[in-house]
């Protein structure tokens, strides 16, 4: 496998906590996401990705959406973290913090 195709892998399996993440602070609409993490290097995402991320959140049960009206063109489908949503938002945070700690210590040991 190439460096690249590692490297988009990670991403992939980082961008569920990073769209729980955005949205735990404030309601979205999905082109918000997709720029809000192209935004963020090493998390850019296309809406190819972003949008069947979000549907299979929904199916889940951890967003809600809502259409609303947009000043500048059409309704835009707004996503929210559900209760459900939260929860899954601070287990894969501490899980996520617990895993950064165990493979940058093992980097900085594999440096020495």
């Amino acid at each position: 496998m190439a460096r690249d195709d590692r490297a988009v892998q990670l991403r992939k399996g980082v961008l569920e906590l990073a769209i729980l993440a955005l949205l735990e602070k404030q309601e979205r609409y999905g082109g918000e996401i997709v720029d809000e993490l192209g935004g963020r290097p090493g998390l850019e995402a296309s809406a190819g990705t972003v949008y069947p991320l979000l549907t299979r959140l929904r199916t889940s049960g951890l967003v809600d959406t809502a259409w609303r009206e947009s000043p500048v063109g059409p309704p835009r489908k707004y996503y929210t973290l559900t209760p459900a949503g939260h929860g899954a938002m601070a287990d894969l945070a501490f899980s996520w913090r617990e895993l950064n700690i165990a493979v940058t210590d093992l980097l900085e040991g594999a440096e020495k």
